[in-house]
C-alpha cells in the first residue's frame, strides 16, 4: 500500500489530538486518500517530556530532521507563538513540503507570505484550524462561496470568554470566578490574556479578513475590547433586558474601506448568536446572493483542532 508521510511540529494538546486521530481513522484516511498515513516524524522542544511515545515514530528537536527528509510529503504546524513556526514553515515549503497549521497569531502577521511562497514552490497550505475550531469556515468560504461576494462577517471566535459568559450568566458566578473555573477544566489557559482580551479572537479575525476582502484593516485602528471588565451587573442588566452578552467579532467592507471590531455586545433573542453557549463558537457571513448565513459549532479543543486539520490533509 502506497503511504503519505507526515511530520509533526509540535507535541502539546493539538499535536497530541493529530496524532491520536492518524492512528485511529487509518481506514477512513486510506479511504479518501488511497494511501496508508504514517508519522516518520515529531518535532519538539525538549525531548525529554516526550519519551513515552511509541518507539517507531522518532522525536527529534532539529528542524532539518524535516526540511532534509525527501520522504516526508505533509507537515502539521501544531505550536503557539510567531517564532519559530514562521521560519519552520518558510523552510518546510523551501524544502517542497505543503504545510498545515493552526497557528492562528503567526498565519494573521504572515499568512499572506506563506501562501505567496507556497505559489511559487507549487505546495499547499491548509489553514482551517486556525479559525473557529471544528467549523469549516475556510473551506466553505475558498469552496462554496467563489460567487457570492461576503461583505460582512459577525463572529464568536473564542470559546473560553464565550464559556465564561454562559458561566456567568448560568451560575451567576464573578469574572474571576468563572475564569477560575474555565481554567479548572482546561478551557483557560493559565495565562489568559489572549483571550479574555481579544487577541485570539482578533487574530482570527484577522485570518478571514485576508481571506475574504484580500486584505487587512491597520491593527491600530481595530477597536479591541476584552471581556475582564464585565461585572455581575451587566449580566443581569442584559438579562433583566432579555438579553445576553457575547464577545463578537465583526470585520466588514464598505465603499472599498475595511473596519474590524472584537468587543463584548448585547445581543437580543432574535440574533443568530443568542443560543451560542459554552465553548461553542459561530460565524455569521452577510452575502450578497444567498443572504445571511450562519454556522455554530466546537470552537476550541485537541479533536476539533484535529478534525480540521485532517480535513486539510484530504484536500491536499
Amino acid at each position: 500500500m502506497e503511504t503519505l508521510r507526515v511530520a509533526l511540529i509540535g507535541f502539546g494538546t493539538v499535536g497530541k489530538g493529530i496524532y491520536r486521530t492518524i492512528q485511529t481513522h487509518q481506514d477512513k484516511l486510506n479511504q479518501i486518500l488511497g494511501k496508508r498515513v504514517e508519522i516518520s516524524v515529531i518535532l519538539v522542544k525538549n525531548k525529554h517530556r516526550h519519551v513515552h511515545l511509541h518507539k517507531d515514530v522518532p522525536i527529534e528537536t532539529n528542524i532539518e530532521t524535516i526540511t532534509d527528509n525527501d520522504k516526508i510529503d505533509v507537515v502539521f504546524e501544531a505550536i503557539v507563538g510567531i517564532e519559530p513556526a514562521f521560519t519552520y514553515l518558510k523552510q518546510c515549503i523551501e524544502a517542497g513540503k505543503h504545510i498545515i497549521t493552526a497557528n492562528k497569531e503567526m498565519f494573521a502577521h504572515f499568512g499572506g507570505d506563506l501562501l505567496t511562497l507556497a505559489k511559487h514552490f507549487g505546495v499547499q497550505v491548509g489553514y482551517e484550524a486556525t479559525v473557529a475550531g471544528g467549523i469549516p469556515i475556510i473551506q466553505t468560504i475558498k469552496q462554496l462561496l467563489s460567487v457570492n461576494r461576503i461583505h460582512r462577517v459577525e463572529a464568536i471566535l473564542n470559546g473560553t470568554t464565550n464559556y465564561i459568559l454562559t458561566t456567568m450568566r448560568k451560575e451567576g458566578k464573578l469574572f474571576s470566578e468563572a475564569l477560575r473555573y474555565a481554567q479548572t477544566l482546561g478551557y483557560a489557559e493559565a495565562d489568559p490574556t489572549n483571550d479574555i482580551e481579544g487577541f485570539d479572537a482578533l487574530y482570527k479575525l484577522m485570518i478571514l479578513s485576508q481571506l475574504i476582502f484580500n486584505d487587512q484593516p491597520d491593527w491600530k485602528d481595530v477597536v479591541r475590547l476584552g471581556i475582564q471588565d464585565i461585572t455581575e451587573h451587566d449580566i443581569k442588566k442584559a438579562s433583566c433586558e432579555g438579553k445576553r452578552i457575547r464577545h463578537i467579532a465583526t470585520v466588514a467592507i464598505e465603499s472599498g474601506h475595511i473596519t474590524a471590531s472584537v468587543k463584548p455586545i448585547f445581543i437580543s433573542e432574535a440574533h443568530p448568536f443568542f443560543s451560542v453557549e459554552g465553548v461553542d463558537n459561530a460565524v455569521r457571513l452577510e452575502t450578497n446572493l444567498v443572504g445571511s448565513l450562519t454556522f455554530i459549532g466546537p470552537g476550541a479543543g485537541a479533536l476539533p483542532t484535529a478534525s480540521a486539520m485532517m480535513e486539510d490533509l484530504c484536500m491536499i
